[in-house]
């Protein structure tokens, strides 16, 4: 079995006291952007649900109560609206990646895995999209 699949699979689990790897994790976060590649999709903002799930260094400094000293989620938040309101987008896997490499900006984290879901396109499905996984290049 490729090396990248098992990674990949066994990842799934972020947590891990062996590596003192944390998990910061944002849930369907809701935000409205400019995505896609047909000319009503580049006029009128969709609903898009992200998910963000990173693996964080823990470090040798301990956290001591202190937001400074952790991967804060609302500044990853806030970050993606930022993204959303660049512009127009066509591809959930260009959001995706801008994202993830925002994510890794910060030395803690380890790994990003990034999903997209956009939800008001086809009519019997309740979303569709793109997840992604990117590691720090070591």
């Amino acid at each position: 079995m490729n090396a990248n699949i098992v990674k990949s699979a066994t990842s799934l689990r972020i947590a891990d006291a062996n590596s003192a790897i944390r998990h910061v994790f944002i849930r369907d976060f809701m935000v409205e952007v400019l995505i896609g590649v047909h000319d009503h999709e580049k006029e009128q903002k969709q609903r898009v649900r992200v998910n963000l799930d990173l693996a964080v260094d823990e470090g040798e400094h301990p956290i001591i109560d202190d937001i400074r000293n952790v991967v804060n989620y609302e500044t990853m938040a806030l970050a993606i609206v930022s993204i959303a309101e660049e512009g127009h987008v066509n591809l959930v896997e260009t959001f995706a990646e801008r994202i993830a490499a925002m994510c890794l900006e910060d030395e803690r984290v380890d790994s990003a895995r990034v999903r997209i879901e956009k939800l008001d396109i086809l009519e019997n499905a309740e979303s569709v999209g793109v997840e992604i996984e990117r590691f720090r290049e070591v």
